[in-house]
C-alpha cells in the first residue's frame, strides 16, 4: 500500500469556493503533498500560492480525512491511503492564475451551488462539508466516489 500525507485549502467567500481544475480534468481544492519535515501547516500557504497564485491566510483547523483508494481505481494500480488535513483559509492577495508548467491548468471562485455539476475529487465535497458543519470531532461522514465524484 503506498501513502500519501496532505494538506487541504477551503476557500470559502461570498457563497464561492477557490477550486484548482487539475490537467487530469477534474476539479479540486488547493493543496497537496506534505515534503519531509514540513508542517501541513505550511503545506496549505505554500500550494495555495503555488497552484493559485493566491496569498492564504490560515483561519482554522477543520478536520482529517482518511480514505483507502483499491489497487483496482488507484493510478498506480497499489492499494492507496491518503491522509488529508483540511484548513478554512482567507484568501489576502493575489488572483487566481494557471500553477506555472505543472498540474493545475486554472483556479476559479466557483459558486458552491454549482460544485454538484463539476467533475471533482472527493475531497471538494469533504472539505465543504467540513467548512459547513463545523465537526466537533473534525470527521465527517465518507463522500461515496461515482458518476462527477472521483478520488
Amino acid at each position: 500500500m503506498s501513502f500519501r500525507l496532505a494538506a487541504y485549502a477551503v476557500c470559502v467567500e461570498n457563497g464561492r469556493v477557490l477550486l484548482a481544475h487539475h490537467a487530469a480534468r477534474t476539479w479540486t481544492l488547493p493543496g497537496g503533498r506534505v515534503e519531509h519535515g514540513e508542517h501541513p501547516f505550511d503545506t496549505v500557504i505554500r500550494e495555495v500560492d503555488e497552484e493559485t497564485g493566491c496569498v492564504a491566510e490560515i483561519e482554522r483547523l477543520l478536520g482529517v480525512d482518511s480514505r483507502v483508494i483499491p489497487a483496482a481505481e488507484a493510478r498506480a494500480g497499489v492499494e492507496h491511503q491518503n491522509l488529508g488535513i483540511f484548513y478554512q483559509v482567507r484568501i489576502t492577495g493575489g488572483l487566481p492564475r494557471p500553477e506555472p508548467g505543472d498540474e493545475i491548468v486554472e483556479s476559479v471562485w466557483t459558486p458552491i451551488p454549482e460544485v454538484a455539476s463539476l467533475r471533482r475529487s472527493s475531497l471538494v465535497d469533504i472539505g465543504l462539508a467540513l467548512a459547513q458543519t463545523r465537526p466537533a470531532t473534525g470527521r465527517v461522514p465518507p463522500v461515496p466516489v461515482g458518476g462527477l465524484i472521483q478520488h
